[in-house]
């Protein structure tokens, strides 16, 4: 498996995003929280909280590969909260989180994670596959209208955005609501997990909600375009897309978003066993499988 990771932050921010991969792991985690507004009950932050995260579950992936990936994310949320529990409220509503996906390859199986409005798409020969949890978006629609309808970068849109978090706040690890990687190790358990016969897959795209931005909120690409451009222009390429895009509307009026500009991540894994005559084929055909 060759890995390649692009990252790039929201202008004038520090990169909330993680992505990191082993020879047999990769880990995309992509952290949320209401920046210069509160710290959420914790003196460390989102981006502390994403790089601990991250780093202890690609190395739990190093070492623990006879649990499953749902229990190897339950048992590493609960170490990091454990961590800073006597410093930090990590039951605070506001306390950071993070969507996360774990790609674990390894014998004849490739094993994938989701948790939240990352993506991964999984190129096979004949079909591609695309895993997202829609219930934080399906969430949001509910509460986002009054967001919406102003310009972004005003006072207005500001209040609205933090009345808009502090809304979804109160359905986040909820039943009926969505699921996040925070304090509570039950989360673990609302990740949509499965496994591929990996000497079918192709190529892996995994994707923060950022890099994701020109199929499922500018509409302006299909996923087969994204993994045919990544495949071929690199991760570059895709963020460079993504940051036209956004500055084509820098008022989020026709594209209506809580943040002009988000952190993108795009992290591409490719399987040499696999032909190039069959890669350029696929490429063009398949069929898209969502789950969520």
């Amino acid at each position: 498996m060759r890995v390649t990771i692009t990252t790039e932050p929201a202008l004038g921010h520090i990169n909330e995003d993680f992505a990191a991969a082993t020879a047999n792991a990769v880990v995309l985690l992509d952290g949320a929280g209401l920046s210069g507004v509160d710290n959420g009950g914790c003196i460390h932050g989102v981006t502390w909280y994403v790089r601990r995260l991250g780093s202890e579950l690609l190395a739990r992936l190093a070492h623990d590969s006879a649990l499953s990936l749902a229990q190897i994310l339950a048992d590493v949320i609960g170490l990091v909260s454990a961590s800073h529990d006597t410093t930090c409220d990590v039951n605070h509503p506001g306390t950071p989180s993070s969507t996360v996906v774990m790609v674990d390859v390894r014998g004849p199986l490739l094993r994938y994670l989701v948790l939240a409005d990352s993506v991964l798409v999984i190129n096979e020969l004949g079909k591609q596959r695309v895993v997202s949890d829609g219930r934080e978006a399906e969430t949001g629609r509910l509460h986002r209208r009054v967001m919406d309808s102003i310009p972004a970068g005003t006072p207005a849109h500001d209040d609205a955005r933090r009345a808009y978090v502090e809304t979804l706040r109160a359905h986040r690890n909820r039943p009926g609501g969505f699921w996040v990687a925070a304090a509570d190790p039950q989360a673990a358990s609302e990740a949509l997990t499965g496994e591929v016969d990996r000497e079918r897959v192709e190529s892996l795209l995994l994707l923060s909600d950022g890099a994701s931005r020109p199929v499922d909120r500018f509409g302006i690409l299909t996923w087969h375009e994204i993994a045919d451009l990544v495949a071929n222009s690199g991760g570059p390429a895709l963020l460079r897309r993504v940051r036209d895009a956004e500055n084509s509307d820098p008022h989020g009026m026709r594209w209506p978003r809580g943040k002009i500009h988000d952190d993108a991540t795009v992290v591409y894994c490719d399987f040499p066993h696999m032909a190039g005559d069959v890669r350029q084929t696929f490429n063009r055909s398949g069929s898209v499988v969502r789950n969520g």
